[in-house]
């Protein structure tokens, strides 16, 4: 129950301060963006180091910039080129610079210097541009309302899932990556989760019932495979925490690891059942 009110208490923070900020605006939220991502970075690195893995840090922070800011309603607006995006343009234009460096000032293993690298700006900076994706999806007003549907379906299904496992757990779900998650804690957050939407999408008359099922099903897959990512990153590197920013709740990435995955995942859901209608 310590751990319950513990996770109750960081959520609920954590919540308060993400709604503030989305609220205000892409203003508030890029400098937000921002650090979680050098925080992100930062934390991804330390890991690394420990397992003397190298990347080109410079090159990782300016990238992470590039990508958050490409990923603003205004770029979004003028495209390169029609369906394309500013996002896809910054993430060539860095892969091919690492690439370059690699073979003008080669390290003692090139490849894996680029892979890491690669993967570090792909899985925070560019996951969280979907934030300010989402957050103007179809615009200003709307996107308030359906950046309210992960934060509020992923808290629930934390919740959902930790009385799941708590009290019925009994078939591991991922023993291998992460031994604590069960079967029934994911059933049980799935149901959590698929509450709060539907109750969401009845009183604000943007979904069906149907629709809110499908929705809940993606959101939670996609939040219980964002900490199951994470595990397994921290596994692969031999880590228990990403990091200690937050004493008793490890680092950033420790806390945003199931929103990585729901927002995007939720931006991607508007994309091909709302807004393609």
């Amino acid at each position: 129950m310590e751990s319950l009110s513990s996770r109750v208490l960081t959520a609920v923070v954590g919540f308060a301060i993400i709604s503030v900020i989305v609220w205000i605006g892409w203003w508030a939220m890029l400098p937000a963006l921002m650090f979680l991502s050098v925080m992100g970075l930062y934390e991804y690195i330390r890991m690394l180091d420990r397992n003397d893995i190298d990347v080109r840090r410079a090159s990782l922070a300016v990238f992470a910039a590039a990508l958050i800011v490409a990923s603003l309603p205004v770029w979004a607006q003028t495209p390169p080129w029609p369906g394309g995006s500013w996002r896809e343009v910054v993430l060539t234009v860095a892969l091919g610079y690492l690439l370059v460096m690699e073979v003008v000032r080669p390290g003692e293993r090139p490849l894996e210097r680029v892979v890491y690298s690669m993967f570090g700006l792909l899985y925070i900076p560019w996951l969280l541009g979907y934030f300010l994706l989402l957050r103007y999806s179809p615009d200003a007003t709307a996107g308030l309302l359906y950046f309210a549907l992960p934060l509020l379906a992923t808290f629930a299904a934390d919740i959902g899932g930790f009385f799941g496992g708590y009290y019925f757990g009994r078939r591991k779900l991922a023993p291998e990556v992460s031994p604590g998650k069960t079967i029934e804690g994911a059933i049980g957050g799935l149901l959590a989760g698929f509450l709060i939407v539907l109750v969401i999408s009845s009183l604000s008359g943007i979904w069906s019932p149907l629709e809110s099922l499908l929705y809940s099903i993606l959101v939670a897959s996609a939040s219980q495979l964002g900490d199951l990512a994470e595990s397994l990153i921290k596994r692969a590197l031999r880590t228990k925490d990403s990091g200690t920013s937050l004493p008793g709740h490890g680092g950033f990435l420790d806390r945003i690891d199931s929103l990585l995955f729901a927002v995007p995942a939720t931006y991607l859901f508007l994309q091909i059942s709302v807004f393609s209608r």
